[in-house]
């Protein structure tokens, strides 16, 4: 008999469970719902979901709708959708996670309230993830987003600087990234940082480690666009080279697997049970 194990620790974040939970909601009572982005960085939940009748649209098609449901995903939303929402009388379902929400809010307050007009309000984040654009819009587009140390070229040393993190961002990158700041910034000048990084996905590293360490081969279930996926197969893989990455069950098939060994499973915040479950099957067909 395999010997299979799921991370019970894995799968989708509060976040997640709420957008998702909400969307399950609005589909039951019929009607016509619509949902800007993919709801969650997994092809194969957001395919479950169109199935129940979500129809996901980008922003250009968003600004074009009127008199509809829309549903905002957890990552969190710019004030200029809510200002087309009003605008085109659409009705939104928010579902923004409350830690984004909060977070928005803090920059925002940071921005309005900043010592200088040059004092800089830098976010820790991806390019053009969803998060990170709203965050961004909550300092009229001035905000300067970092993704490495690498970036801190983009910076004026010479004037102030705020620092907040995307809250799925690495907690180890954040505090490496402070720390070469604090070097290169002149000490007279106010360099202030903030730990915003959701503790919930941050936790997920040393449950990953741990998970890694236990198990013989792991398998990491993902979707292609999910950065958490990126960042927690990455450190399994340093954990234990035996890390194999897959986005759907059939990817099973193409791997080598020791089948007499123990075999964990696991998953990004954006990975839905189900999906762990279907892969878990998939390799128990491996050994007829």
């Amino acid at each position: 008999m395999l010997n299979i194990e799921i991370d019970k620790k894995s799968g989708f974040c509060f976040g997640v469970v709420k957008a998702i939970s909400k969307a399950e909601e609005e589909l039951a009572n019929g009607g016509v719902l619509y949902c800007l982005g993919d709801i969650v960085h997994n092809e194969q939940e957001v395919e479950r979901l169109t199935n129940l009748g979500l129809i996901t649209i980008d922003y250009k098609q968003f600004a074009l709708l009127r008199d509809v449901k829309v549903l905002l995903r957890a990552h969190g939303e710019p004030p200029s959708t809510y200002q087309i929402a009003a605008q085109n009388n659409i009705t939104l379902i928010d579902a923004s996670c409350p830690v984004v929400l909060k977070l928005q809010s803090r920059i925002k307050n940071a921005y309005q309230t900043r010592p200088t007009e040059d004092t800089q309000i830098v976010i820790y984040g991806h390019i053009g993830h969803a998060e990170v654009n709203g965050l961004v819009g909550q300092t009229n587009e001035k905000a300067i987003v970092i993704e490495n140390e690498d970036d801190i070229s983009k910076l004026d040393l010479t004037k102030n600087i705020r620092l907040y993190s995307q809250t799925t961002k690495s907690l180890d990158g954040f505090n490496s990234l402070i720390s070469t700041l604090s070097k290169k910034i002149d000490s007279r000048l106010q360099f202030e940082y903030f730990d915003t990084i959701c503790r919930q996905v941050a936790n997920r590293i040393p449950n990953i480690t741990t998970f890694a360490e236990q198990n013989d081969i792991v398998v990491f279930v993902s979707g292609k666009k999910s950065s958490n996926g990126k960042v927690l197969f990455e450190h399994s893989k340093k954990v234990n080279k035996n890390t194999f990455l897959v986005f759907e069950p059939s990817d099973v098939d193409d791997l080598e697997l020791d089948l007499k060994k123990k075999i964990g499973i696991c998953g990004a915040t954006s990975t839905p049970l189900w999906l762990m479950e279907a892969v878990a099957e998939r390799i128990r067909t491996k050994q007829n």
